[in-house]
């Protein structure tokens, strides 16, 4: 706010009977300031400054020469490299902000570029961008979350994925969990220039990130970066990133997970879509969204992006071993090589093209199991384990139950099965 502009506003609530303290307070300035506005508006005081000649009226004629040679020319008009010129060529003495007063003054403003709103049609687009919750709670622990916002640009339909963690592993797995929401995959993604997305350069010249071209093109969809610093050209997410810190309300809440905070996520989402009016339909969002589901791909068995990938062979113990822990695999690929996938989550364990064990991955236990995996009839090349005795039964009983609800005589029965 210029200080004129303040002086207007100063003036306006003051005739209102406005107080002087909340007129500082509304400003964000002293009560001491306010009033010395006050007095020179009564007084009718004009800045002198106004009154000063400027410094470069004296290159008056060469500035003129400078403008109308870039009018000719239909260049952009740049002051910073009028000022250059000016030194370069007629020894100026003044700064850079003497220059824009003079033009400013003495020369109308430029033209304004007009922009032109489309609507983009149904299944033709959505728009991607990350937010950044900082100091987020998630199961005790103090996290800068990372928010994946994908939002159709037709229907208006938003999807946000929590993560993390910005990289490509996570840019990939939240592609896959919003297009499971959303129901569909649209034509072309309008994306920012991370490097996640655009490896070398910016905007529609720079070169897509590899990684992410290979996952577009089994997906089918094209990849549309944003030029640089033009936040308008993806406004629609944009708008969504900054109203959902406000309208999820989540920064104040503790989390026990965060699929917690997720389904807390999607519920709202559901809700909100329901009584959002879509700008295009004049419908709510939730039924512009089933209107465009037809216009949609089809997701297929989304890959799950994995970072590393390796052959281990699963011992007599049903057990692989991975990044310093040991998983747990059905007892029926005993001695058989399996490959082992570090995806964003998950360990997940393939064998045979499909997938036959997954865990939570990089936990803090180093040895994950699953009770399922040493459980069934034998094969006919490995023999199933021992199943578990009455003292392991009886373990397993105690230790799922909490300690303060565990009865008296259950400890009577251990007793008893351990004679």
């Amino acid at each position: 706010m210029t200080t004129e502009e303040v002086r207007m506003t100063i003036k306006t609530l003051a005739r209102k009977g406005a107080p002087k303290r909340d007129i500082a307070r509304q400003l964000d300035m002293s009560e001491g300031n306010v009033r010395y506005h006050l007095r020179r508006i009564q007084a009718g005081a004009i800045d002198g400054r106004s009154r000063q000649r400027h410094k470069a009226a004296d290159w008056a004629e060469a500035i003129d020469f400078w403008l109308t040679e870039r009018r000719a020319l239909e260049a952009a008009v740049n002051l910073a490299e009028l000022h250059v010129w000016l030194i370069d060529e007629h020894d100026y003495t003044g700064s850079l902000r003497s220059v824009q007063r003079y033009v400013a003054a003495h020369y109308p403003p430029p033209r304004t570029r007009a922009r032109r709103r489309v609507e983009t049609p149904p299944g033709a687009q959505g728009q991607v961008d990350w937010g950044t919750w900082p100091d987020m709670l998630i199961a005790g622990q103090r996290v800068d979350l990372q928010g994946f916002h994908l939002s159709l640009s037709h229907s208006r339909r938003p999807a946000v994925i929590w993560a993390y963690s910005q990289d490509q592993l996570s840019w990939l797995w939240c592609h896959n969990r919003a297009f499971e929401r959303l129901e569909g995959i649209p034509a072309v993604l309008r994306v920012d220039n991370t490097k996640t997305a655009v490896g070398h350069g910016a905007g529609p010249w720079g070169q897509i990130n590899a990684t992410y071209r290979r996952y577009a093109t089994t997906l089918r969809f094209h990849v549309d970066a944003c030029l640089p610093y033009s936040p308008a050209h993806k406004g629609k997410v944009e708008r969504l990133v900054r109203t959902g810190r406000g309208g999820l309300d989540i920064a104040r809440r503790a989390w026990d997970s965060l699929e917690a905070l997720q389904a807390f996520t999607d519920e709202r989402i559901d809700q909100a879509i329901q009584h959002r009016r879509c700008p295009a339909t004049g419908m709510s969002v939730f039924d512009s969204w089933q209107a465009e589901r037809k216009h949609l791909a089809p997701v297929p068995v989304l890959p799950e992006p994995f970072d590393a990938a390796v052959t281990r062979t699963v011992s007599t113990d049903c057990l692989v071993s991975f990044e310093g822990r040991q998983y747990s695999v059905p007892f029926a690929w005993v001695g058989q090589a399996v490959e082992v996938r570090g995806c964003c989550h998950t360990v997940q364990i393939l064998a045979e093209a499909g997938v036959i064990a997954e865990h939570p991955r990089q936990t803090r236990t180093r040895l994950v199991l699953d009770a399922d995996h040493y459980e069934g009839p034998s094969t006919d090349r490995v023999i199933a384990p021992m199943p578990l005795g009455r003292m392991g039964k009886k373990l397993a009983e105690l230790a799922s139950i909490p300690v303060e609800h565990r009865p008296l005589d259950l400890y009577a029965e251990l007793a008893e099965v351990a004679r």
